[in-house]
């Protein structure tokens, strides 16, 4: 009896001309051949460019590994630090926790199998190392991602990162994008055209830690543009899980968990360096949801062009929306975390008729979907990049108590069902840093640490 086909990371490739990173995988005798493309130019000759490069090809094989998830993965040819290894099976096993939950599979006895790269030296760090100056921020086009340019523009000469796919741009992305006015650097990901298959393949389908990859190839972009850091927009809450199987996380924001900022950010410091000042590091870490709602609601030029449904960002271009649909768990989220800090009239009017708390549609309501974000209902918080139950909770008490939602009947009966339950959220404290960060000095003034 043959066991299931091995997995292997084949190869990756830079051709700097087009400005082409391939990563080359294989499952048995199957083949897979990522694709991505950087902006025209860059710095290519820098040696942190295949260091960059060889980070990208060993997070994507995620996407890869998961058609069958054998037990063994087979590096090939390409080294990895005993460090890396550890950080390679974490980012596949936390990152898939959410994959193997719904696939009804144990992936604890992976092993990483291939050749062994000494660790580097590590050189005395400089006293005071020096603040990034020219940083990268990846922009998503939602609440998040706005807070964090607007915020890191006052501070340094700032550069939007945007992926998509090659020739497909998505207008929720962009349309902010030119709000911000800021320099766009670019990738395109194509990912192998057989994934797209996988049902009609016969493969294991399901979630990758997706940021984590994003995360990657935006390093990748900030060396090759002269860029000194990656600054991302993953908040607090993202790093409490969705639930717990058996005492073991399962976190969907696995890769925009405190977690996985910690692991990689001595990865990409020991690959790189020397060859390159790259800093990665969350800027809303410390924050919750809540206080990103708070400070959102004063950016009123970005209210008309920001969308974070996930209807907006449908690989089919076809099935894509251009307004938000006002019924998916990401649009519930965003409209509840927004209500206490927003008019009611222009919540409406940036949903465009359709905001979720108004419950347009009282044959299928919309009350399930909210009472799963504060908790009412047992282990149901969706499977989305949602904030947690004390946030949510917090900003249904908070919007409830607003005069103008007095006859929203959907968020009073949810804040009613609220006040019952035995914990109540402290909203002043969801509204102050929280938790440990590696936010630099320069970047985190006194009015926002405080």
């Amino acid at each position: 009896m043959t066991g299931p086909a091995p997995f292997r990371y084949e190869s990756f490739e830079l051709d700097p001309e087009p400005g082409l990173l391939s990563c080359r995988y294989s499952l048995g005798d199957r083949h897979f051949e990522e694709r991505v493309t950087f902006d025209p130019g860059g710095r290519w000759d820098n040696p942190a460019a295949v260091e960059a490069a060889r980070l990208v090809f060993l997070l994507a094989g995620v996407s890869y590994y998961k058609t069958a998830a054998p037990p063994v993965i087979g590096l090939g040819t390409t080294a990895v630090t005993d460090a890396e290894r550890r950080f390679l099976r974490s980012f596949s096993l936390d990152g898939l926790a959410e994959f193997a939950y719904r696939n009804g599979l144990d992936l604890s006895g992976l092993r990483i199998e291939g050749p062994a790269r000494p660790e580097p030296g590590r050189p005395d760090p400089p006293a005071q190392p020096a603040a990034p100056v020219r940083p990268l921020v990846p922009f998503g086009g939602g609440i998040d991602s706005i807070v964090t340019v607007e915020q890191v523009r006052r501070r340094a000469d700032a550069a939007l990162f945007i992926m998509s796919r090659p020739g497909s741009r998505f207008e929720a992305i962009e349309a902010p994008a030119a709000v911000t006015g800021l320099p766009i650097v670019r990738a395109g990901r194509e990912i192998d055209p057989q994934l797209l298959r996988s049902r009609e393949l016969g493969f294991l389908n399901g979630h990758v830690p997706v940021t984590g990859i994003l995360s990657a190839i935006a390093v990748m972009a900030a060396v090759l543009a002269g860029r000194d850091a990656v600054v991302m927009s993953n908040e607090w809450s993202a790093s409490v899980p969705t639930l717990e199987v058996d005492g073991r996380p399962v976190n969907h924001q696995f890769s925009k968990s405190m977690a996985f900022e910690a692991a990689f950010r001595p990865i990409l410091a020991s690959a790189l360096g020397a060859a390159s000042n790259v800093s990665y590091f969350s800027f809303l870490r410390p924050f919750s949801e809540l206080w990103v709602a708070l400070r959102f609601a004063d950016l009123t030029e970005y209210h008309d062009t920001f969308r974070s449904c996930n209807r907006a960002f449908h690989l089919d271009e076809s099935k894509r929306l251009d307004l938000w649909c006002g019924r998916c768990d990401k649009c519930c989220f965003i409209d509840l975390i927004l209500a206490p800090f927003l008019p009611a009239a222009e919540l409406a009017a940036i949903f465009g008729g359709q905001e979720p708390l108004a419950d347009p549609d009282p044959a299928e309501s919309l009350a399930p979907k909210f009472q799963a974000l504060v908790g009412i209902l047992p282990d149901s918080k969706p499977f989305e990049c949602v904030g947690e139950i004390g946030e949510c909770r917090a900003a249904a008490l908070l919007a409830a108590q607003r005069p103008d939602r007095a006859g929203t009947q959907l968020l009073q009966v949810l804040a009613a069902e609220v006040a019952q339950t035995p914990d109540q959220p402290d909203a002043a404290k969801l509204l102050l840093p929280m938790g440990d960060h590696f936010i630099p000095d320069s970047y985190a003034p006194q009015d926002l640490l405080v």
